[in-house]
């Protein structure tokens, strides 16, 4: 199994930056992407980013492109996003997720198997 802790979220203003962290333990052997996802109150989990976990390939959806990025570090384990020119209509709850020996389109959220508790994130205006 695969266990995932995210951290980094909190209360900016609009046009601040965060960086959240994905660290993952366990059998991360068997994790082939990590996905990032955010849901706000009352919406669908959105697909943010993903990064393939050996490196290689990274997904970033037309929303962010050009204001967020997605990075790794292999030594820790981890996952990063990092998020420059938040909008206010970015408030919500991101999620890291985790694609173990899957398959389907890394874009959406049911083809992972593992999460972590999510961090929130508030961009006020």
């Amino acid at each position: 199994q695969v266990q995932l802790v995210e951290s980094g979220g909190g209360l900016v203003q609009a046009g601040g930056s965060l960086r959240l962290s994905c660290a993952a333990s366990g059998r991360t052997c068997s994790i082939d992407y990590m996905g990032w996802f955010r849901q706000a109150p009352g919406k669908e989990r959105e697909f943010v980013a993903a990064i393939r976990w050996s490196g290689g390939a990274t997904y970033i959806a037309d929303s962010v492109k050009g204001r967020f990025t997605i990075s790794r570090d292999d030594a820790k384990n981890t996952r990063y996003l990092q998020m420059n020119n938040l909008k206010p209509e970015e408030t919500a709850v991101y999620y890291c997720e985790a694609r173990t020996y899957g398959s389907g389109d890394v874009h959406y959220a049911k083809n992972y198997d593992s999460w972590g508790q999510g961090t929130q994130v508030t961009v006020s205006s």
